[in-house]
């Protein structure tokens, strides 16, 4: 029997999205009034990139209660209403001409704009596995897993046998997603610069970068104004740079990449915890 909440977030899935969006704006500033603790990481990770101005913060208020707003219909509407929210994918040519090489692909894609969207996007053209963390509320587990999984979908838990179904993904030429700025478990990761401070940063996404056979692209989902939907972007890894860490020629990517659309940035998350702290 579905519960309560789950019931809710298939009426949500249903609110066309400027009326989410809008919904959205109210819900990101609630979240900021209610708690010390989201408004602390918000400011600290603002200033940690330069971002004082008051413009920035009231746009990543807004965006964080938008992205939440979203979800259901990102999730629980079929995966051809979700492709019709794209209006359009800068930078396919990057992946067909790794497909037309044979190549699997490993697209990184951090927690700007509607990150759910790219890999609903990628399942529309080929299979793709994408590593997955379960939420800590168990009646949401159901719904993530519904809404993240399905047809060219295949959920990897983030665990070792996770790790190797990524590894299996890539041998058979296919994709997978990983979020590259998520604080990875202890001994899963390493200390490397993002915005001038350190932050612990998984290693699987820089190993698999490294990968022979293998494309790594990043992607995320542009948020377009007034809920007209989105704008897919993906972009190459950028070279390294000499003397630096594979883990911080990632979170220099996404350094740049941030910058170019700084208020649809997850500022709230705290990136720079330690590992196993909460």
């Amino acid at each position: 029997m579905s519960s309560f909440p789950s019931i809710l977030m298939k009426v949500a899935a249903c609110v066309p999205l400027p009326l989410a969006h809008a919904l959205g704006t109210l819900l990101g500033w609630a979240m900021h009034g209610l708690s010390p603790t989201y408004r602390r990481h918000l400011r600290e990770n603002l200033e940690a990139a330069g971002y004082t101005d008051a413009a920035t913060r009231r746009a990543a208020i807004a965006q964080a209660g938008k992205l939440l707003a979203e979800l259901p219909a990102v999730w629980l509407r079929s995966r051809k209403q979700v492709a019709a929210l794209v209006r359009e994918i800068r930078g396919l040519e990057l992946v067909e001409a790794a497909r037309a090489r044979g190549l699997g692909i490993v697209f990184l894609t951090p927690h700007l704009g509607c990150f759910e969207v790219t890999a609903q996007v990628a399942a529309e053209r080929f299979p793709i596995t994408v590593l997955y963390s379960p939420p800590k509320m168990q009646w949401l587990r159901p719904v993530m897993e519904q809404g993240r999984g399905g047809d060219n979908v295949r959920l990897a838990s983030a665990d070792l046998s996770g790790v190797r179904e990524l590894l299996a993904a890539l041998k058979r030429r296919e994709a997978v997603g990983i979020l590259p700025d998520q604080v990875p478990g202890e001994g899963e990761g390493e200390w490397a610069d993002f915005f001038g401070k350190p932050a612990y940063t998984m290693t699987l996404a820089a190993r698999f970068a490294q990968r022979e056979g293998v494309e790594c692209l990043i992607a995320y989902g542009e948020r377009l104004p007034w809920g007209r939907g989105y704008i897919v972007h993906v972009r190459p890894l950028p070279p390294a740079v000499e003397g630096e860490s594979q883990t911080r020629r990632v979170n220099r990517a996404l350094e740049t990449l941030i910058r170019e659309l700084p208020g649809q940035y997850l500022w709230g998350y705290n990136r720079y915890k330690k590992p196993g702290v909460r």
